[in-house]
């Protein structure tokens, strides 16, 4: 399934598209799926970083305790 999207480019860069036979449809498709990667690629980074300030503070003998209260709880 698609959905529409006008966009506004330079007429030069449609003209020297067509002209190249550029299909401008799959080259915007293909940017947008790599700039939506990039992004979320940073947010996960992000996101990694801030769990691992988060959890930085924990010793190792409160990761084991923790893990073996939770082993108990099931």
């Amino acid at each position: 399934m698609s959905a529409v999207i006008s966009v506004r480019v330079k007429r030069e860069l449609k003209e020297r598209a067509r002209q190249l036979g550029i299909n401008i449809r799959e080259v915007v498709e293909r940017a947008l799926e790599e700039e939506i990667k990039r992004r979320e690629e940073e947010e996960l980074a992000k996101s990694l970083e801030e769990l691992k300030r988060a959890l930085s503070g924990i010793s190792e003998r409160e990761w084991v305790e923790a893990v073996r209260e939770a082993r108990d709880a099931r």
